[in-house]
């Protein structure tokens, strides 16, 4: 029996708009935040956090269901 699976392979998230823009925001968020606020505040964890997160979630989701051909 083949097996193929349901939902194919695609081209993968990191060629994803979505995503590229996700690790640009992180990496603006991380350089204000060490730039213009406290390290030791909670509010400059809370930014840095919340930008990882962001980026952490769209290849869990594409893990999940991968992106259309198009998209690529």
């Amino acid at each position: 029996m083949n097996r193929t699976p349901l939902i194919p392979k695609h081209g993968g998230y990191r060629r994803l708009k979505s995503f590229q823009l996700a690790q640009l925001v992180f990496d603006v968020t991380v350089r204000f935040c060490g730039r213009y606020i406290d390290k030791r505040s909670r509010t400059h964890d809370q930014m840095v956090q919340a930008a990882r997160s962001g980026c952490r979630t769209l290849p869990k989701a594409a893990r999940l269901r991968p992106p259309p051909k198009k998209w690529n």
